[in-house]
């Protein structure tokens, strides 16, 4: 073979484009407090991608390549994470993080390169609020619909609420969301504490609730608790017997190693995003059955966001036939619907911002259970809930 023609097979091999390729980036705290939602998150994407293409881990016969960055639960770092995806690794959507304070900071690096960014499970108002921008969509809740889910739960006339919350972006816009979904509904929120967010002791911010509600006449009087990860308040609350002061404990959903707490509180109500035996559709079938043939346990609260965000982004690259025009993703995203283990849910074009289903339940205590299990009331509908457009 002559050398020309040698050269040239050389150049048309050189030429030749490599196998088009799907990178999905997951971005998110795999270090730190929040790393069990995190394990559970990346679960939850990993089982909707298969899912999704049917265990092939391809659309359209392009495969899929999910690359991992930690975030460690620092903004910085998840902000130059996000940055290293989409610039160096060419990542076309990315998803996560699992902090609110990570996710505001990594909004403006979505912007920035033109790429879509799924927000899984971070949950603060700002995200699609304030701070949002048009590449930022979000499968995970946001606060105002644990706080309007929570309020058609617990308010009514004659309650008074007093809150407890972390101090930082996901407790403070939880409190304010609950605050105002309460208007109307005839309950008084009366008291609010804030704590930092690895509060061990809270016997202080406790006693100062106790006094507040000693001040207030009401026919049932509540706290209400919103907290992620560890040093969950409620059993500390519990050991100081606040029904001594005729008040109760409510709080939303949890994971289950949280839910272990709840098993001493029989009876306690409130709004959860998720729990394994609640919806009944296909796809949480599928997710339960198989989380238990892998695992020999059942699904968690993250590990259903984890799969909607899995599954969002494949419907989106199989509609609109493309994984690299991000302008044609976000035509295609924006009022679509698809399935999830909750059941259909819309990303609204306002705001992008997942509208679905939350559940009202009753813990009940059962002896072949370790934990609390959340026992539906009713299914807290999207169309029961008025969520503010904040944008």
């Amino acid at each position: 073979m002559n050398r020309t023609l040698i050269a040239a097979l050389l150049g048309s091999a050189m030429a030749a484009p490599l196998a088009a390729e799907i990178r999905i980036g997951h971005v998110y705290g795999q270090t730190g407090a929040l790393e069990a939602y995190a394990a559970q998150s990346h679960t939850g994407l990993m089982l909707g991608l298969e899912y999704a293409t049917d265990g092939t881990m391809e659309i359209d016969g392009e495969p899929i390549k999910v690359l991992e960055y930690d975030t460690q639960l620092d903004p910085a770092r998840g902000r130059a994470m996000l940055a290293e995806a989409y610039g160096d690794d060419d990542v076309h959507i990315a998803v996560g993080p699992v902090s609110s304070g990570v996710a505001l900071a990594m909004l403006p690096v979505a912007e920035e390169y033109e790429r879509i960014l799924i927000v899984e499970p971070a949950v603060a108002d700002s995200i699609t609020g304030a701070n949002w921008n048009r590449y930022i969509f979000r499968t995970g809740r946001n606060s105002s619909q644990d706080a309007i889910s929570n309020a058609v739960a617990l308010g009514e006339e004659g309650v008074a609420i007093a809150t407890l919350a972390q101090d930082y972006a996901f407790g403070r816009d939880g409190v304010t969301a609950f605050a105002e979904a309460l208007e109307g509904t005839g309950a008084d929120l009366v008291h609010q504490e804030f704590v930092p967010t690895d509060t061990t002791d809270f016997t202080a911010a406790a006693e100062r609730i106790f006094q507040a509600m000693g001040e207030v006449e009401a026919e049932r009087k509540m706290i209400f608790v919103i907290w992620a990860g560890g040093g969950n308040p409620m059993g500390a609350l519990n050991a100081m017997d606040p029904s001594r002061f005729g008040v109760e404990i409510a709080t939303g959903g949890n994971i289950l190693p949280a839910l272990v707490a709840y098993k001493d509180l029989p009876g306690l109500e409130g709004a959860t995003y998720y729990y394994y035996d609640i919806p009944q559709n296909e796809v949480n079938d599928w997710l339960v059955e198989a989380h238990f043939d892998r695992f020999d346990t059942p699904p968690d609260f993250f590990t259903a966001g984890g799969m909607a965000a899995g599954i969002a982004a494949v419907e989106a690259i199989r509609a609109a036939g493309t994984h690299e025009d991000t302008e044609a993703l976000i035509e295609t995203m924006e009022g679509m619907t698809w399935d999830t283990p909750k059941g259909p849910m819309t990303f609204r074009p306002e705001d992008h911002q997942a509208m679905q289903s939350m559940y009202h339940f009753r813990i009940e205590a059962r002896d072949d259970v370790d934990w609390g299990v959340p026992v539906l009331v009713r299914e807290i509908g999207a169309s029961d809930m008025d969520v503010p457009i904040r944008n």
